[in-house]
């Protein structure tokens, strides 16, 4: 019997070092001068405050905030265009926009990606994704993880997992509990999907109307793999303005990541007892993508709005007397949002 090699079981350790090679680049495009470096450590080195005027935070009650998500199968139409340079901001937002949710700054970001071999250009599209992501929210790529498992995903499969730490103050972190009835609810645009509802899109697109990712669609103006790859929309420096422009009062009393489950699920998560959150349905404008795949899919209204964001991603619960103003500083940002209705 022949000597067996790590090789031999799917394992091809020079490439696996040809694909660390091309990381650190990538990396140092996110770091942070809170960033300790540890070239070659085992771990990240984060220093939470900074001493030089310019970054010190002065904290007098840091609450660190932590989220870990993934993509999905998101990462199939990925796989299908041979695109992977946005998943990893998906991968990202869907982190940091879980940690807004309280108020959080994000501080840094870890990544798994986890593939059946080594492949240094297609991590390296990943990562790239991933460091677009944490630039686009003032985060640091702190690490990461490779994981080779060839007896575990087939050809042509991987898997994405993200890890986001942030901090507030402890006064001002924001649970819902201050939510009262009158408050405003204000629904910020997504850019799309998001990263919701793939299981469900990819069987209406691919197997009951029999499209191809290349096909393209007159009503959306793109092919249905550019429409369905489109990246999350990243809401942390929008958000940190808005938390900032108020500093005596917080006037922002509740704040929701619209991912599955809908607006309704995600939003009732942050209400207190004894009040509720009333929509006014209409009071937005349903982006195509979401008309074009209930009618594809013959999906009932109901069945979309708890499955899908239907053009909400993010949503603020405030007083109704800065709301007006503070959708003036999201449209600053680029970010449309509207008046969705009321807690009650």
């Amino acid at each position: 019997m022949a000597k067996l090699t790590y090789k031999d079981a799917g394992v091809d350790l020079d490439a696996y070092r040809a694909a660390m090679a091309r990381l650190p680049r990538l990396i140092g495009r996110t770091q942070t001068p809170r960033v300790i470096r540890l070239d070659g450590g085992f771990a990240g080195l984060f220093q939470l405050d900074f001493a030089h005027p310019l970054f010190a935070r002065r904290y007098e009650e840091p609450v660190l905030v932590s989220c870990t998500d993934g993509v999905g199968t998101k990462l199939k139409v990925a796989s299908a265009m041979g695109v992977h340079h946005t998943v990893g901001i998906d991968l990202v937002a869907m982190s940091v926009n879980d940690a807004i949710c309280c108020g959080a700054e994000p501080l840094f970001f870890l990544d798994y990606v986890a593939m059946p071999k080594d492949d240094p250009e297609l991590l390296e599209q990943i990562v790239r994704g991933v460091t677009d992501g944490c630039l686009q929210c003032d985060c640091a790529l702190l690490g990461g993880e490779t994981a080779i498992l060839p007896d575990v995903y087939g050809e042509g499969d991987y898997d994405l997992a993200g890890f986001c730490v942030g901090v507030v103050e402890r006064r001002h972190v924001i649970t819902g509990q201050a939510i009262v009835p009158g408050d405003a609810i204000l629904g910020v645009a997504s850019s799309g999907l998001h990263s919701n509802g793939y299981s469900l899109a990819r069987k209406i697109v691919f197997e009951a109307a029999g499209l191809s990712v290349g096909d393209f669609v007159e009503e959306l103006g793109r092919t249905v793999g550019e429409a369905l790859l489109t990246p999350t929309r990243i809401y942390a420096r929008a958000v940190r303005q808005v938390l900032g422009h108020y500093k005596v009062k917080n006037v922002v009393h509740g704040i929701a990541h619209v991912t599955g489950g809908g607006l309704k699920e995600n939003l009732d998560r942050i209400v207190p007892s004894g009040v509720r959150a009333e929509i006014d349905r209409g009071s937005w404008p349903v982006p195509p993508v979401f008309t074009w795949l209930a009618r594809l899919g013959q999906v009932d209204d109901d069945e979309m709005a708890q499955v899908f964001n239907m053009g909400i991603g993010l949503v603020l619960v405030v007083s109704p007397f800065y709301a007006e103003s503070i959708q003036q500083q999201l449209a600053r940002r680029g970010l449309p949002s509207w008046p969705i209705g009321r807690m009650v």
